[in-house]
């Protein structure tokens, strides 16, 4: 029987940046803060990344891109809006993001790994936007071994950085990084799904992602001068293997 539901993800929030860097960082500068797309063709009906076709597009005010052929097996209909407002004479911003469609399977836990990422994901962006945009970004993303996909996974990484159980999101932490060598970092996000590093050059994000059954991940937004995504992803997949290979 088709398992075939809506659903629905609002959020609302300012940041400390026009919107015109807002709509900069939404269509060509996702990979300071979600993953490299290719910007989508500045028009109604224009091509956009994975297929998806933009239906609303009035810079840097409305943004609105749809697809109904996502290609996963548990999403038909997949849709992304953004308005964006002017806030304190254009020197702020105030976003509306619906993230909609439908999901074919696995509803209740789909929905629930969709809304807690978007949370992650938007403060991210608030993130990249105040600390970092518009530098160009060396990105890398992996996931971790089959033994982090247990239940008590996610806690093993927090162990494995050396934060503390009550440390919590603004403080300033001294983490154990790849190699043995010490990261100095802001603990800029922390829940029991994701953890969030911001040092002076990077965005380096943890992604609790055992709890709907996958692998844990981890995303380097890199923003130095001589950044390197590869090396980057060899340090960090090294870390993140070692975690789960440790009696």
């Amino acid at each position: 029987m088709s398992q075939d539901r809506e659903f629905e993800i609002v959020r609302e929030f300012e940041v400390d940046a026009t919107p015109e860097q807002v709509w900069e960082a939404v269509t060509d500068g996702t990979g300071g803060y979600l993953w490299p797309m290719d910007p989508p063709e500045p028009r109604i009906g224009g091509a956009a990344a994975f297929g998806s076709t933009v239906t609303a597009w009035d810079p840097p005010h409305h943004l609105t891109i749809r697809s109904e052929d996502v290609g996963m097996p548990v999403q038909s209909v997949n849709q992304l809006e953004h308005v964006i407002e002017p806030r304190d004479g254009g020197r702020r911003a105030w976003v509306r993001y619906v993230h909609s469609g439908i999901l074919t399977d696995d509803w209740d836990n789909q929905y629930d790994g969709a809304n807690k990422h978007t949370d992650f994901y938007l403060h991210t962006l608030r993130e990249y936007l105040t600390h970092f945009a518009p530098r160009p970004v060396a990105f890398a993303t992996f996931d971790g071994p089959e033994a982090s996909q247990a239940p008590d996974a996610f806690a093993a990484v927090g162990r494995a950085l050396g934060l503390a159980d009550g440390a919590a999101a603004g403080e300033r932490v001294r983490v154990h990084g790849p190699e043995g060598r010490l990261v100095d970092a802001v603990l800029d996000f922390r829940n029991p799904y994701f953890i969030g590093l911001r040092t002076d050059e990077a965005l380096i994000r943890f992604f609790g992602r055992n709890h709907w059954g996958a692998p844990v991940g981890i995303s380097v937004h890199d923003f130095a001068p001589d950044a390197d995504a590869k090396a980057d992803e060899l340090a960090w997949q090294g870390w993140l293997n070692g975690v789960f290979s440790r009696p």
